[in-house]
């Protein structure tokens, strides 16, 4: 069954804001930590952002430190990723996943065990 369900994605103008969700099917997210990763055509999947299970901890790759905001509501079992000045090499599917631990290169994603199916974004004037 689908665990983890992305939502939000779409085409948007340089410069433009996303909300994307990550909501939970029978799934607690709160129990995890939860991360947004991204793949885009001819690159290698890259993490984006990663929020602890506490919510005290959340930790972003370079390329979108300062646009975007990983956030939990923990009553809509839900994460988002708000995105804003997007740029066109922001276009990738952007896909959640969770782990059961965090390590020091969580950007890689080898310890997140359950992912979703992922979400087009789509940057494009």
């Amino acid at each position: 069954q689908v665990q983890l369900v992305e939502s939000g994605g779409g085409l948007v103008e340089p410069g433009g804001s996303l909300t994307l969700s990550c909501t939970g099917s029978e799934f607690n997210l709160e129990d995890y930590p939860i991360g947004w990763f991204r793949q885009a055509p001819g690159k290698e999947r890259d993490g984006i952002a990663v929020i602890g299970t506490d919510d005290g901890n959340k930790y972003y790759r370079p390329f979108v430190k300062g646009r975007f905001t990983i956030s939990r509501d923990i009553a809509k079992n839900t994460v988002y990723l708000q995105m804003n000045s997007l740029k066109p090499d922001d276009t990738a599917i952007y896909i959640c996943a969770a782990a059961r631990r965090l390590l020091g290169t969580w950007y890689r994603g080898t310890e997140f065990r359950t992912w979703g199916l992922g979400t087009q974004v789509t940057v494009s004037s």
